[in-house]
């Protein structure tokens, strides 16, 4: 029997379905208390589920509602209520006239560059308010994207959120989402629940289709799919414009070098409007450089070298290590990709090693990356060495660094090898270094702070802006240990508005540095 015009908890009258997706079917609905438009989202229980996948079902719809009910933000659904119905769940959300961004995608193909920038932008918002009141989303994709008749944007389906300190409801191997849109780390793991990052992961993902058209790892079979997201490298998008950059970092392999919703909502709000020139140049007047005006500036800091910066290059991403293959079987149940052991099995092989599963990297110099063009080996201490640009400066600054300045001596790349005031260089940063760059940098903001990992190693990676005398800057540091305790430190700073074009000297060293050689 239809459920059109049935009164649900005896308020709410549905009117017209409006959806329907895996966990449920959305109807619009008349609250006939309050008088109003509502959406009612109604669990649709299938009936071959055992009484253990009803009851998650049935707890996944209740944690929809207390997760979207968290996060006050206008790109947010509003949750009104949650209603049993028959035994069954229903969440009484705000009613929104609107369609979704897959379906416009799918209707119309893809977006101009600035209109994906707007829409990522309001997503960014979404996450960034998710993640600071602990949830995280798992579902990001086109589909979960309301575009509002008024232009408002807003991110639905919290379905499989989770919130901090609450229970997983996901079996051991078995990964919630789909697919196209899953993070390579939910895929070679068996870690069950995600970190903001692979939201982030999912957003790019969404970018990228929105100006291709297509998912950026799109393939023929789930399994195929899900290969491509955690070995290969994407196609370079062709109409992303300023968008490149922002993709280029949210779709990186490893999810501590990916932008946090913070910087993602940043720089999609800047691509979404009208900017120019001079609203990067912070501090420039004529937009002219010169070694004069502002040399290479660095953070004033007296402990170990500056933070890496990270050039990121719109047709490429730097990927450091790769995982190996993704291997045996998997089978796609209601949306959820079980591997039967728990995870892909990831090492730490480069690129092109074909060494012995298990063996690092950088134990043996043929899955080294060969220099690039404008390139030379620089060796820097006993057993490391790492590839830096033709033309720049060697400077020998104080404390034992040695740095690398670029001709217009606005750039500079530095490496420190001395110990690195502890065996943990990111509780270092966060007790000790940040604050004293803080307070001898004026317009010092952290972009990310993260532990990472390098070759299989631990590795801590900071990235941040700062303000020189003429204009800002951005700053990215990579700290690793070797073999015999040893620090490493690899350091890249340069105008922010240049950004783009400079990080991949910071990728092409950390890619090519050789360790006992």
């Amino acid at each position: 029997m239809s459920d059109l015009g049935r009164l649900i908890a005896d308020r709410y009258r549905l009117v017209e379905r409006v959806g329907r997706g895996g966990m449920g079917t959305v109807w619009r609905a008349e609250d006939e208390l309050l008088g109003r438009h509502v959406a009612v989202k109604k669990l649709f229980v299938p009936p071959h589920l055992n009484d253990d996948e009803v009851h998650t079902l049935y707890e996944r719809t209740r944690r929809e509602a207390r997760s979207a009910a968290r996060i006050t933000h206008p790109h947010v659904i509003v949750v009104h209520d949650v209603v049993d119905d028959e035994g069954l769940p229903c969440i009484v959300m705000e009613y929104i006239p609107s369609d979704t961004l897959g379906d416009v995608l799918k209707r119309q193909g893809a977006l101009a560059p600035e209109e994906a920038a707007r829409i990522g932008c309001g997503m960014a918002a979404a996450l960034r308010a998710a993640h600071d009141a602990g949830v995280l989303h798992r579902d990001v994709k086109p589909g979960n994207v309301l575009l509002g008749n008024d232009g408002r944007i807003v991110l639905t389906d919290f379905g499989i959120a989770v919130q901090s300190g609450t229970p997983s409801l996901t079996r051991t191997g078995e990964l919630v989402g789909s697919i196209q849109y899953l993070a390579p780390e939910r895929l070679r793991s068996n870690i069950a629940e995600p970190g903001p990052a692979s939201d982030l992961w999912s957003l790019g993902a969404t970018l990228y289709q929105a100006v291709e058209g297509r998912p950026p790892f799109g393939r023929d079979t789930a399994i195929e799919t899900a290969y491509a997201i955690v070995t290969e490298e994407y196609e370079a998008p062709r109409n992303a414009g300023e968008l490149a950059p922002v993709i280029e970092s949210l779709l990186r392999k490893e999810p501590g070098q990916r932008m946090d919703a913070h910087e993602a909502e940043r720089l999609l709000g800047r691509a979404a409007g009208a900017t120019t020139a001079g609203r990067y140049l912070l501090g420039d007047t004529s937009g002219t450089r010169t070694a004069l005006d502002d040399p290479a500036t660095q953070p004033q800091r007296t402990v170990v070298s500056e933070a890496p910066a990270r050039a990121g290059n719109r047709r490429r991403r730097a990927v450091l290590w790769c995982v190996s293959a993704v291997a045996a079987a998997a089978s796609v149940t209601g949306g959820a990709l079980l591997w039967p052991w728990g995870g892909a099995e990831a090492t730490d092989k480069g690129p092109s090693d074909t060494a012995s599963a298990g063996r690092p990297a950088h134990d043996s110099p043929s899955p080294l990356p060969p220099l690039p063009a404008g390139y030379h080996l620089q060796k820097e201490g006993d057993g490391f060495s790492l590839p830096v640009r033709n033309g720049w400066t060697r400077e020998d600054p104080p404390g034992g660094e040695v740095a690398y300045v670029d001709p217009s001596e606005l750039v500079g790349l530095r490496i420190n090898i001395v110990g690195f005031a502890g065996s943990d260089p990111l509780r270092h940063w966060r007790e000790t270094e940040e604050a004293q760059t803080r307070r001898d940098n004026p317009g010092y903001e952290r972009v990310r702070m993260d532990p990472t990992t390098f070759r299989g190693r631990s590795a801590g990676y900071w990235e941040f802006t700062f303000d020189g005398k003429k204009r800002k800057y951005r700053a990215v540091e990579l700290a690793f240990s070797g073999d015999d305790g040893t620090q490493y430190v690899i350091y890249l700073s340069a105008p922010d508005a240049q950004w783009n074009t400079y990080r991949p000297v910071f990728d092409t060293a950390v890619k090519g540095i050789r360790l006992g050689a």
